[in-house]
């Protein structure tokens, strides 16, 4: 029996996952990343959808769309996370839970990774745990809407 449904978005960029500068993000691919989730999602009876586009548009859709059908996000913003006042305005119009996640661990990386537009309105922020950073920002958001 499902518990709830979570959305996990991804952003620009991360369907390049595998290939993309393996040193940075690992070899897992993106579709390996969704299978994942959606093992956990079951072991923790929770539906999960993944998506991942490198529109911010179809990002901010989702958001705007998301309360309709999902009880929180996880979110890796990709790029979107250090410029896109969209995806903040969009998480702050709806006030649906989420959790922010990165592969890498930014702070580690360039200035302008350092800061993020979204962490403010965070449930959580999950960085530098690879592919586990999902499972993680995954398993946060669970349980804070468990715990409401």
């Amino acid at each position: 029996m499902q518990h709830g449904r979570v959305l996990v978005l991804n952003g620009p960029n991360l369907n390049l996952l595998g290939q993309r500068e393996p040193d940075v993000y690992g070899e897992t691919t993106l579709a390996q990343i969704d299978a994942s989730l959606i093992a956990l999602g079951r072991e923790l009876q929770i539906e999960v959808e993944c998506r991942q586009s490198n529109h911010e548009g179809e990002l901010v859709d989702a958001i705007q769309a998301a309360p309709e059908r999902f009880d929180g996000i996880v979110i890796n913003a990709g790029a979107y996370t250090h410029t896109s006042v969209a995806l903040r305005d969009a998480f702050g119009g709806v006030g649906i839970p989420f959790v922010e996640v990165h592969i890498s661990n930014v702070y580690a990386r360039e200035e302008f990774r350092h800061h993020s537009l979204l962490s403010s309105l965070a449930a959580g922020v999950v960085v530098g745990f690879g592919p586990t950073s999902y499972m993680l920002g995954l398993r946060g958001i669970v349980d804070r809407l468990r715990s409401r």
